[in-house]
């Protein structure tokens, strides 16, 4: 059957990314892409009407600009956001498909929230611990995330790579330091958690890429880090866009590159314990424009407009 997708917002980093690879699969598939330019891309009602005209629409623009187009819409237009706006919002999925009860919810959705980058990384490893009683709805949880410069947008990208630019960039940096993040609704929302993790992300001097990192004492919540790292392996068993390492197992020679899988779709676990497992150390490894964002959104696309999931994805 063929399709009409069309993406708002095209010029941004995510959304380019989307645009291209979906204008690729139009070579190959009965796939019609669209967007708007000059100033129609600005104009709401060219807006409305071109979504309104496709089967499904991806929008990559500011909340403020999603919220303000979403009365527009038609309700049988599939509709995925890639915005912060309705990650936590009633009647829409988050659009996660390897969660438990997302695949089905997808199938039969109009409204899908993308996941957020930083998100995605806490969440496979938090929710499924939490779903399974590992972790209680009240831990008191922290999580550090590592992100290459692309997730900052245009802007960000030519700060980094302009001559001269300033020394602070060749350092990491963390950034949120007021500990207020966007993404930590859907962080909270998702997990069933009670409260946010303290979550602190760091950008880093390199373009793509990320590595987060959840830090747990398995005994405070009786349990060890085998059952942990096996309750990871058996929730994401057969899943063909995670991978989870063996307890112990997946480094390099003790080291981690937050840019390992930049260009790819998949998402890797590793759970690394200490001497006598007291401590071990959960790590969600990715490509923040991939599993992060345009992979996210495509993956969630296929699965609404009942194609293989992993369609036109780098695995």
């Amino acid at each position: 059957m063929p399709y009409t997708i069309f993406i708002d917002g095209s010029a941004g980093t995510t959304g380019l990314r989307i645009l291209e690879r979906l204008q690729r699969r139009a070579a190959e598939e009965p796939l019609t892409v669209r967007t708007l330019t000059g100033e129609d891309r600005k104009d709401p009602d060219a807006r409305a009407a071109a979504i309104n005209a496709s089967d499904a629409a991806i929008l990559c623009l500011p909340d403020a600009a999603a919220r303000e187009i979403l009365p527009r819409i038609r309700p049988e237009v599939r509709v995925l956001d890639t915005s912060t706006a309705h990650r936590t919002a009633p009647g829409w999925v988050y659009g996660l498909p390897e969660l438990h009860g997302t695949r089905a919810a997808l199938a039969e959705a109009r409204r899908v929230a993308v996941p957020g980058c930083h998100a995605t990384g806490f969440i496979t490893l938090a929710a499924p611990l939490v779903e399974t009683g590992l972790l209680p709805a009240d831990a008191a949880l922290t999580c550090t995330s590592l992100t290459g410069y692309s997730g900052g947008g245009k802007g960000m990208i030519a700060d980094y790579r302009a001559p001269g630019r300033p020394a602070a960039l060749e350092a990491c940096r963390p950034y949120g330091l007021g500990l207020h993040h966007k993404h930590l609704p859907e962080m909270q929302a998702v997990c069933g958690l009670a409260a946010p993790p303290l979550f602190v992300p760091v950008l880093g001097d390199y373009y793509c890429g990320m590595l987060t990192m959840l830090p747990l004492f398995p005994a405070q919540y009786g349990t060890t880090a085998a059952a942990i790292a096996d309750t990871l392996a058996g929730y994401y068993a057969g899943e063909p866009m995670i991978t989870v390492h063996p307890l112990g197992q997946g480094t390099e020679n003790g080291f981690l590159a937050a840019n390992a899988l930049a260009g790819s779709d998949r998402l890797e676990i590793f759970c690394l314990p200490g001497p006598d497992g007291a401590q071990l150390q959960l790590i969600s490894l990715f490509d923040n424009l991939g599993k992060g964002s345009s992979g996210a959104a495509l993956q969630c696309l296929n699965a609404m407009l009942g194609l293989p999931e992993t369609r036109g994805l780098s695995l």
